[in-house]
């Protein structure tokens, strides 16, 4: 096992850099440049020349890259070009605020829809069945910033129930109460969403799994259905749920830049949508590569829950999971 993590991590080492150097040039190659941040009516075309050659920004894109890489290797992000902020003190308190909303919402729907769907595998076409499809359906075709602003109408102006947007409420900063009042309204609505995929999922793995022949020779045994279900089922049904989670475990980090636009949430994605409409392609940089951390220790995640849900699998010494 040893050797498999260690093969993983130098793998995840070539795909960060291959990711930095394929962002690099795809954000470099989009129209514009930090370069006419500097061209404004009141700065001089011979002022941002020299400005430009401050920052190196008129040095050759791979000299640009191995500078940046060299800086990121030490542990600084870089500046923004703009304000000449360091990107680590804008960065950094975003994916706190981030994980605190995809986190809650995440959570809150695991502990709904997981359970829903298993439950509904055993009724199918019932009216909690039913209840969970009209739901999912919703969550799949309801665009989420328009059932934001919907949420916002009702609740908080026409009702005046709960905050409009922000993360506090000015002046009370760190107030946990007036933080959950926040939350309610952005959670909900990515709730929605997480549930629909996660039920439908959970259900849909469920019933494969119940189809099984190991299942059908516990019943004929007479064990209770109940054990049957989460004893003989539900640890296989797992499976292909643990892979889903890795996968969404980025989303963590990254944030729903539609959501947290439309609720003001100083998060990450709305960050990303910010910089890249400023052309802060330090900031932007700093964005990518941390998302794709995540993407990657994802991925490794669920590869060490296969092995704890299914004793069947497991990570053999050529780098590889096995059953």
């Amino acid at each position: 096992m040893t050797d498999y993590f260690v093969r993983r991590v130098l793998q995840s080492l070539l795909v960060l850099l291959l990711i930095a150097i394929l962002s690099f040039l795809l954000i470099h190659a989009a129209p514009g440049g930090p370069k006419t941040i500097y061209l404004s009516p009141g700065l001089s075309t011979e002022a941002a020349a020299i400005q430009a050659h401050n920052l190196g920004l008129d040095r050759p894109l791979p000299m640009q890259f191995v500078s940046w890489l060299g800086n990121l290797l030490k542990g600084d992000l870089g500046f923004t070009f703009k304000n000449h902020l360091p990107v680590g003190k804008i960065v950094w308190p975003t994916i706190g605020h981030t994980m605190i909303l995809m986190g809650t919402a995440w959570v809150l729907s695991l502990l709904i829809a997981i359970p829903w769907g298993i439950y509904n595998s055993t009724v199918e076409y019932s009216l909690s069945d039913q209840t969970a499809s009209f739901v999912a359906y919703i969550g799949f075709a309801m665009p989420t910033f328009w059932f934001g602003i919907i949420l916002q109408e009702l609740f908080s102006l026409k009702w005046d129930l709960l905050p409009l947007s922000d993360m506090y409420t000015m002046g009370k900063e760190g107030n946990l109460p007036d933080l959950l009042l926040h939350l309610v309204l952005p959670v909900s609505v990515l709730t929605l969403g997480f549930l629909a995929g996660y039920s439908k999922y959970a259900r849909a793995s469920m019933l494969e799994v119940l189809d099984r022949d190991y299942i059908r020779t516990a019943r004929a045994k007479g064990l209770p259905e109940r054990k049957v279900i989460f004893r003989h089922g539900l640890r296989n049904a797992l499976i292909p749920i643990v892979t889903l989670l890795g996968l969404d475990l980025p989303i963590l980090v990254a944030g729903a830049a539609l959501t947290e636009s439309v609720f003001n949430w100083p998060g990450m994605g709305r960050l990303f949508v910010q910089m890249a409409v400023a052309r802060e392609y330090s900031v932007l940089m700093a964005i990518t590569l941390i998302t794709a951390v995540f993407v990657i220790i994802g991925n490794l995640l669920a590869d060490i829950l296969y092995a704890l849900v299914d004793p069947r699998v497991r990570l053999d010494r050529k780098g590889g999971a096995s059953a």
